[in-house]
């Protein structure tokens, strides 16, 4: 019994010395659990460069939309419509991709603006419609839930008149780079990215280390601090090196050098490197990262969703404050319209089909609290991440779709489930 409490008490202290998360250790000990699982049922097929590669691409899209849910829910509401503004935001950048610019304003395949200007309408049209079920919401006071469930119906079935039921396509080719397999970039400058960003993170834990010592703060051991960025390093450099590992098939290799009038030398090998979709991922979760935390804007997210009432009271105007959310929602699933539809290079009148309840489930298994103040943005990737690995893993081992489907509701009720366990204990909630 001795030995069994002062383990406890050692893991605690270890806990508390590195000051860990205990609920992201979780989560990311259930990732792990998942991978391992799914790698031994996959005859070892889930944990391999080409697999991991894959489930990086598929995950963007959600994800990114997931980064703004975090920001809706925390302030108590909920949005239902991503999915159909993300169909909508698709289909505006079709159409100018595939007739715009072709046919109205005559420029060629593959002209150097047209993917920019699709990106700019897509984004504009995003924004327009987040902001105006804001306004529908904050101003007007209709619930979230009745607002977004509407637009789920409403939006889903514009995107359907705007291309006449038609599936659109191919994209522009420079739009495609942004789909993951179709835009990489390379080893060598993974590479690069790689160090910058474990620079870079070097360098902002050691800012805020000594932030908080100026401040008269508690700051960790200079060897637990260590240990943190050695683990930082580690995770940035080897998730660099599995997808540099996924090697381009030589197949495809001797098209490429064919195409510039070459010949490919013999045995020779070519990495696709970190996907432009990632870094798209990786770039907008940094932003909403530094936002949540070091802006005005961040701050009265999480006062108002703590408490409305007194944020209202402190001088907050919540309405505009809500405006503003749901307009970033709405350029965040713009974005990822564009990741998703430069995958599929075309538009499919299914696209973004219940993207709606994968993004919230990403948030809430993230430990988003459904009743609002508290979410963490690299939580919601997180889960979005176990999210697509239990649906990839079920895929490979031949699970039916519907029970895949049951598999992650009732993995998202279970998650709701803890949080209220986990707050019950920790007494943020009574």
């Amino acid at each position: 019994m001795t030995d069994t409490l002062s383990g406890d008490t050692a893991r605690k202290s270890l806990t508390g010395t590195l000051q860990l998360d205990t609920r992201l250790l979780g989560m990311i000990g259930a990732f792990v659990a998942i991978c391992l699982v799914f790698h031994l049922m996959t005859g070892q097929r889930f944990l391999t460069p080409r697999n991991i590669f894959t489930l990086t691409i598929q995950t963007a899209s959600v994800a990114i939309m997931a980064t703004g849910m975090v920001f809706v829910i925390v302030t108590r509401h909920i949005d239902l419509s991503v999915g159909s503004l993300l169909a909508v935001c698709s289909a505006v950048m079709a159409l100018v991709q595939v007739w715009v610019m072709p046919q109205v304003l005559g420029l060629g395949v593959g002209h150097p603006a047209t993917a920019p200007l699709a990106i700019l309408a897509g984004l504009l049209v995003g924004a327009a419609v987040g902001a105006f079920n804001g306004w529908l919401i904050g101003y007007l006071t209709i619930p979230s839930f009745i607002v977004t469930l509407g637009g789920l119906l409403i939006w889903r079935n514009v995107a359907w008149y705007l291309t006449s039921g038609q599936t659109l396509g191919p994209l522009d080719p420079n739009f495609q780079l942004f789909g993951g397999i179709n835009g990489t970039i390379g080893v060598t400058a993974s590479w690069v990215v790689g160090a910058l960003a474990v620079a870079a993170s070097l360098w902002f834990m050691w800012t805020a280390r000594q932030k908080k010592a100026g401040h008269g703060f508690p700051v960790k051991p200079l060897w637990a601090e260590g240990v943190m960025m050695a683990i930082v390093a580690g995770l940035i450099l080897g998730f660099v090196a599995i997808l540099n590992a996924y090697q381009v098939p030589a197949a495809r290799l001797e098209r490429i050098f064919a195409a510039r009038g070459e010949t490919m030398p013999e045995g020779y090998t070519e990495g696709y490197g970190l996907p432009v979709s990632v870094l798209v991922l990786i770039a907008i979760a940094v932003a909403m990262t530094v936002v949540a935390r070091r802006t005005r804007f961040g701050r009265y997210i999480f006062a108002t969703g703590g408490n409305p009432e007194a944020a209202a009271l402190s001088g907050i105007n919540t309405r505009l404050l809500t405006v503003k959310i749901f307009a970033l929602m709405g350029a965040l699933c713009a974005l990822s319209a564009v990741v998703a539809s430069a995958r599929a290079a075309n538009h499919a009148n299914d696209i973004g089909t219940l993207d709606e309840l994968r993004v919230i489930a990403a948030a809430v298994i993230g430990g988003t609290a459904l009743s609002g103040g508290v979410g963490t943005i690299y939580g919601a990737i997180l889960g979005a991440l176990i999210m697509q690995s239990l649906q990839s893993g079920m895929a490979m081992v031949g699970v039916e779709s519907p029970f895949q489907n049951i598999v992650v509701g009732s993995v998202l009720v279970l998650a709701v489930l803890i949080d209220i366990l986990y707050r019950k204990r920790s007494g943020a909630l009574k």
